[in-house]
């Protein structure tokens, strides 16, 4: 796409240490900082047209356990982008939400709730003599593959000759990889106008398929059942019964809005025939497919 810069703006300097090494790209530059910090997300986001607000508090035991800190990052560290974008009058802002914020059951879930809800109503301050920016969100559950997600935590396991944890045989999750997620992002980057929650539609894998095909490619070590974690869901659902109300397909995606906002969109058509999107009522990924995937994470 071009770009003249790309800014990363975190407090993990190892982190970023790492992707310097590895990406070695003259257009990268790396700030380290915190979302707490105001004054320092100012000047991180001066000039800059879009802004990708991923910052979060997100491993939801330890956020059960602290949740003063998650609403410091999760929240108010949101409403420091919020208002960073505004006083930079960045053209596009937007936030990356998770399945855990729909009907939310943990602490987690309901920061990322609150974040998708700041995103959308701040909104209300575009007005193009002195505010411009678009707010808007995108949703997904967990990357497959992705660092504290089970396949990892599978594979690890089975090469240390240690049985599989299962929490609950029944959970089915969404399959989305990197690359899906990255070119989803973008691709609503496009699209947004203001106020707007993106979706991919995907298809899903249960935890069962999973076990079976990594003792497939590698080891049978056996399971255990370990029961589910505090907060944790047996299925993901990335809209609930409620929003479907305001649901759209649009380009492969759905797209929770506001009849108002639709009147900017030419091609999009309501949600017919669906009480919820759900990973248990989507298409399972064929088993040979899965095999695949998960090959290429190993």
């Amino acid at each position: 796409m071009g770009p003249q810069t790309i800014r990363i703006f975190s407090r993990n300097e190892s982190k970023q240490i790492e992707m310097e090494n590895e990406i070695k790209d003259d257009r990268l530059r790396f700030f380290i900082g915190d979302v707490r910090d105001y004054q320092r997300l100012v000047k991180a986001v001066e000039d800059v047209d879009f802004v990708f607000h991923a910052a979060a508090l997100k491993h939801v035991p330890k956020i059960e356990y602290n949740p003063f800190e998650a609403i410091k990052t999760n929240i108010l560290g949101s409403e420091n982008v919020i208002n960073a974008c505004l006083t930079n009058n960045v053209e596009k802002a937007v936030c990356v939400s998770t399945d855990k914020a729909v009907s939310p059951l943990n602490i987690y879930g309901a920061t990322k709730l609150l974040m998708e809800k700041l995103f959308v109503t701040a909104n209300n301050y575009l007005n193009e003599e002195k505010y411009r920016t678009k707010f808007f969100g995108v949703r997904y559950g967990n990357v497959l593959g992705s660092s504290g997600s089970v396949v990892p935590l599978f594979i690890e396991q089975i090469k240390s000759k240690k049985k599989i944890s299962i929490t609950d045989t029944r959970m089915t999750r969404f399959s989305i990889t990197m690359d899906e997620a990255l070119d989803f992002i973008l691709h609503a980057t496009k699209l947004g106008t203001g106020s707007e929650i993106f979706v991919p539609k995907l298809r899903a894998y249960s935890l069962l398929d999973v076990k079976e095909t990594l003792f497939e490619i590698l080891e049978n070590t056996g399971e255990e059942i370990i029961g589910t974690r505090p907060g944790e869901k047996i299925n993901e659902i990335l809209i609930n019964s409620d929003e479907i109300r305001y649901g759209w397909e649009i380009d492969n995606m759905y797209m929770i809005s506001n009849p108002e906002v639709m009147k900017t969109y030419s091609g999009a058509k309501k949600i017919e025939n669906m009480k919820m999107y759900s990973s248990d009522t989507v298409d399972k990924i064929p088993k040979d497919q899965l095999k695949q995937l998960i090959k290429n994470l190993i």
